[in-house]
């Protein structure tokens, strides 16, 4: 029985009163049928999956929990191909391969989470955070060397537990209080740790894997709620937590881990609360909005839903008019701090692009999948340097140095924020290896009737079960996102029927879909999915184009200012650099963070600064008028590798005027945003405007000029 709720849809103010299951089939679903290219397709538009049917082949909610839009296929299902793969190489050849060389927490000596008994130091949240993304790099790119490593530090996580289920370290540095030592325990870390256990455990099936999180949920649910997830972070984050006992409800069906999730929801920080946060820390807003979403599974209140689509949408509209897909907060979110030169931490950037991967599956909701690219294509390349050996603590659409001086208060940070550095930005130099693996493992995803989803689209190869049980996998050709093109071939030893969904991104007017090289007669609309059911037989190819055009946004709560899009890039100002190598240990924020015997000519510092002019406003006919650019393409670099001045693919030209007062303010910054229009009398100048992912120096929300 699926019980009655009262369902607000995202964007509208009706209520219904109907099952749950019938809204999502009624509301959320637009049907338009099409003969197909063959007497048994069937070619629909669905702003939602179906989720009338159960998984038979992969794990998805068990009831009472809702069931999921979209269920992630396991670990190594899917092997990327093209830039993704390129990006993955490079970090594993990079900071986050070699992270447990340099960074003095994962030195393994007197190490809290390699002991096996929990003495030891250095035991808070590095270790967890770099081998959550550290052991995926490994699965996804089915590494030998980075799985074995990763099993070396879990096997010691396993020894550690203690007879009353708890495990990891027992102490950690000052300033910092962790579990067993009295008091009330801290559960942040290990929140983490268990991400990298599931993760192991989607991977090898190892037997242990399940029974050691029974007994540590066994023991968390003994703590008493006056010492449960009382510390700031672990407050802020169970929603981490909640998500890890639905992941063991749905292989063990142990009841009263229900009651544990109930137990953690109502001791977690409100992130239901209206047009409020518990806190304005930028990684806990990206991480923690999601808490309501989750819970929503097990409690089916759509006010927990909406919660988290009203959060999502709150801090966008106070600090996120801007482009890029993230916000402005620097550390912290501040009153008044709203221009395109505030900045979000690396680690800010990898968790929302994690909880825009976690929702996708949870609400099937296309939107999810668009922020995710954009901030993937936008936000996080310009994060690093291109060799992936170090990276900023800062990155923000409109900035115009990236240097090891202080800029507070100008942003809410002291010390080097803006330095390319490997050795520093400690929370952010382990979090960050997360990022592309994660996506990586969400590039396509399975349905609840049985089908397959592409949702994140980029070459590669999965393999997935669907249907009555078939082995199928599908081919993917494309440079996407900078081009329109993509081009599948799906191999199966025999026939079978399944649905597969295309998504249309919300940018895309004018997608079309051949299948065996005939056009399929339907209007694949933006925001939702054309699924297609039919009987699919070895080398059906489909086709999909997603037409590029430039098009224009304004961001009237930030100035009036423009950005310029493509798709699903956003063009920045192409600045020239000068780039200054330095050493890594010159700065020092903090105490020493790296291991003694590294190599620090193997891993230099980096700050960049403008050798061009930059303080352009653009020359615009008419918000509307695009006659102002031309797209130029290039041809697709040798090295698979798009994100950089000299190698990305696509250029836009244009003209603008230099605005005099437009400098580099009190603070180093990049100067406010000039209302606009502005009225310059400077001469007009051709422009030359890059992907902003391949600019980390850049320009992306311009004034326009009045003449």
């Amino acid at each position: 029985m699926y019980r009655t709720k009262s369902l607000k849809i995202p964007g509208g103010s009706a209520k219904f009163r109907l099952p749950l299951l019938t809204c999502l089939l009624l509301l959320f679903s637009n049907f338009t049928k099409n003969n197909g290219v063959d007497d048994d397709s069937s070619v629909q538009t669905v702003s939602r999956p179906f989720t009338n049917q159960i998984n038979r082949h992969y794990v998805g909610n068990r009831q009472p929990l809702q069931p999921l839009g979209f269920l992630k296929l396991p670990i190594g299902s899917i092997r990327p191909g093209g830039w993704l793969k390129k990006y993955l190489e490079l970090q594993r050849d990079g900071l986050a391969g070699h992270l447990n060389q340099i960074s003095i927490w994962l030195d393994k000596s007197n190490n809290g989470w390699y002991s096996g008994n929990g003495t030891g130091s250095r035991g808070w949240e590095e270790v967890p955070y770099w081998l959550k993304g550290y052991g995926d790099l490994g699965y996804v790119l089915g590494d030998k060397a980075i799985i074995a490593e990763t099993k070396s530090w879990l096997e010691k996580v396993f020894q550690s537990q203690r007879p009353d289920g708890s495990f990891g370290p027992m102490e950690v540095e000052k300033g910092y209080l962790n579990n067993n030592t009295g008091q009330n325990p801290d559960l942040w870390p290990n929140m983490i740790m268990l991400w990298c256990v599931q993760s192991y455990y989607e991977y090898s099936k190892d037997a242990r894997v399940l029974p050691f999180m029974l007994k540590y949920f066994n023991w968390e649910n003994s703590i008493p709620e006056s010492k449960l997830l009382k510390l700031y972070w672990e407050n802020s984050r169970g929603g981490d937590n909640l998500y890890s006992i639905y992941w063991l409800y749905n292989r063990t069906g142990q009841p009263w881990l229900l009651d544990l999730a109930d137990k953690v929801h109502r001791n977690t920080a409100n992130w239901s609360q209206k047009d409020n946060f518990p806190n304005w820390h930028n990684v806990n807003i990206a991480q923690c909005f999601r808490e309501p979403a989750t819970w929503y599974m097990q409690s089916g209140d759509s006010a927990s839903m909406m919660a988290t689509y009203s959060d999502y949408h709150l801090v966008r509209s106070l600090y996120g008019q801007v482009p890029g897909g993230m916000f402005g907060a620097d550390e912290n979110a501040r009153k008044g701090f709203d221009d395109p030169r505030q900045a979000i931490e690396t680690c800010g950037i990898v968790e929302q692009m994690a909880s825009d991967e976690l929702l996708l599956g949870i609400t099937g909701d296309p939107m999810w999948a668009d922020n995710c690219e954009k901030i993937a294509f936008n936000t996080y390349p310009a994060a690093a340097m291109p060799d992936f050996k170090s990276l900023r603590y800062l990155t923000a659409p409109n900035m115009v140095l990236s240097d090891s001086n202080d800029h507070a208060p100008g942003i809410d940070n002291s010390g080097p924020q803006f330095q390319m550095n490997p050795l520093i930005h400690r929370c952010c130099q382990h979090n960050h290896a997360q990022g592309w693996p994660y996506y990586a493992e969400h590039l396509w995803m399975a349905s609840a009737d049985n089908g397959l989803a592409a949702l994140l689209y980029n070459e590669g190869n999965v393999e997935a079960t669907v249907g009555n049980g078939q082995a199928v996998s599908i081919n993917t050709q494309t440079h996407y996102p900078f081009d329109e093109g993509i081009k599948m071939r799906l191999r199966t030893k025999k026939a079978v029927r399944f649905p597969l969904y295309l998504r249309i991104p919300s940018w895309c007017n004018d997608a079309t879909i051949r299948i065996n090289g005939k056009e399929e007669d339907h209007q694949n609309t933006p925001s939702t999915y054309t699924r297609i059911e039919r009987t699919w037989r070895d080398g059906d190819i489909v086709e999909i184009r997603l037409p590029m055009k430039i098009n224009i946004t304004t961001w009237r709560r930030n100035k009036n200012s423009v950005s310029i899009n493509c798709g699903a890039l956003t063009f920045s100002l192409k600045i020239k650099e000068t780039v200054k190598s330095e050493s890594s240990k010159a700065i020092v924020h903090g105490k020493p963070t790296w291991q003694p015997n590294i190599n620090e000519g193997k891993w230099p510092a980096y700050e960049l600064f403008a050798a061009s002019p930059w303080n352009y406003a653009l020359s615009l006919k008419g918000l509307d008028s695009l006659e102002d650019f031309q797209l130029v393409r290039k041809s697709w670099p040798a090295n698979d590798f798009p994100f950089t001045q000299d190698k990305v693919p696509l250029e836009i030209r244009t003209s603008g005027r230099q605005v005099p007062g437009w400098t580099i303010d009190q603070y180093g910054l990049c100067g406010l945003l000039p209302e606009s229009p502005v009225s310059v009398n400077s001469e007009k100048d051709s422009l030359v405007l890059i992907p902003m992912g391949s600019a980390r120096l850049r320009i992306s929300a311009f004034p326009v000029a009045d003449n």
